[in-house]
């Protein structure tokens, strides 16, 4: 006879898709009012993201992961392949086209959960002493982290490289690493951050010279105009001059978040980042948990590392409160690709999770 193994239902984290659907819905809503062509991409790319949950939810990830650095090398090769055959749109050469298809492919999207992925392998082959990693240990993993740093900054992509280095270097934080080390990280980027500054892209000096102005760019300007002319309630569709008169810049994707402000107010903003701060501090928590499974606590962290980072870096560049950079607000933007890969995340997560009891990976079992 046979029959689902419940353990895999009872482990499931539920939690997480009562916090997220609240959040995709409340973006769909906006979508829509903005154009129905994209709500209808959007439909798209929800059914698409499903799908991959699911193929990654039942995925025998604990038995294969002795694959995990061949796809991380393969994801090394997509990044450099971005130097040399590469498309570029929106002034970046980020993308590799598919052979015969109007398609393209962002290499750095992609790797994102393969980076984690990796770090997850590292750190339980070689987890840390007492103490946390020496020198040595921390340079050795600094190098599978710094790697790919490099190539995206390259193309360039410096918010998705910023993006990758935190969350390197914010799982090795609470993974632990001797203090010493962070002291002379510290030292080192304070002597670097000048010289650095001097490699950026033109448009990438701008951006940071527009940010430190007394005056902010018509953007954020914009934007600030939206969220102030929301009030606490927001107003109704007909009035939200910014967004319906098209004030507001990529009010869809970058820039949503006054967007919603404008349309639902303080109460509007203020329940998106309650859910954020939820799902944020529900995942630190299984992470401590989680304290002597490497994996799963590097999986969990990195994932709450990734989603603090994109929510806080979105909503302070449309304050003003930091440079703008293209770094949308997880399940809440337009788009496929960061869609898709936080639904990677996420069916990684629950993999992880549920089938933490059962060695053989078999969500349908036989009894004789």
């Amino acid at each position: 006879m046979f029959y689902i193994d419940r353990r895999i239902i009872t482990h499931f984290d539920f939690l997480v898709p009562i916090i997220v659907v609240p959040i995709i819905a409340l973006s769909y809503y906006l979508i829509s009012e903005s154009s129905a062509m994209l709500a209808t991409k959007q439909l798209i790319y929800f059914s698409v993201g499903f799908c991959v949950f699911l193929f990654f939810f039942l995925l025998p990830i604990r038995r294969i992961e002795w694959l995990i650095p061949f796809f991380y090398w393969l994801g090394i090769i997509l990044l450099v392949s971005v130097e040399f055959f590469g498309s570029q749109k929106l002034g970046g050469q980020r993308w590799l086209s598919l052979p015969f298809t109007d398609f393209t492919i962002q290499p750095s999207e992609i790797f994102k959960p393969i980076f984690l992925l990796m770090l997850c392998y590292i750190i339980k082959q070689s987890p840390p002493g007492p103490k946390g990693y020496n020198y040595k240990e921390f340079i050795r993993i600094s190098f599978f982290i710094l790697l790919p740093f490099v190539l995206i900054a390259k193309q360039p992509d410096l918010g998705t490289a910023a993006v990758v280095l935190a969350i390197g270097y914010g799982v090795l934080f609470i993974v632990g690493v001797n203090k010493r080390i962070w002291i002379v990280c510290a030292v080192i980027v304070v002597i670097a951050s000048p010289i650095a500054y001097n490699f950026l892209h033109d448009y990438q000096k701008k951006r940071i010279a527009d940010f430190l102005s007394d005056t902010p760019s018509y953007h954020v300007e914009q934007s600030i105009i939206a969220i102030g002319s929301g009030g606490l309630l927001g107003k109704d569709k007909e009035e939200a001059t910014q967004t319906q008169f098209k004030f507001l810049p990529i009010a869809t994707s970058d820039f949503i978040f006054p967007a919603l402000i404008e349309r639902r107010g303080f109460f509007g903003g203020f329940t998106l980042l309650v859910l954020y701060a939820l799902l944020i501090f529900h995942l630190m928590t299984l992470s401590v948990d989680f304290k002597n499974d490497y994996f799963t606590r590097v999986m969990v962290s990195g994932i709450a590392f990734v989603l603090f980072i994109h929510m806080s870096a979105n909503i302070a560049m449309t304050i003003g409160f930091a440079p703008v950079v293209g770094i949308p607000l997880p399940f809440f933007s337009y788009g496929g690709s960061s869609f898709i890969t936080f639904m990677i995340f996420f069916g990684i997560f629950e993999n992880l999770l549920a089938f933490r009891f059962d060695p053989t990976h078999k969500l349908v079992k036989y009894r004789p």
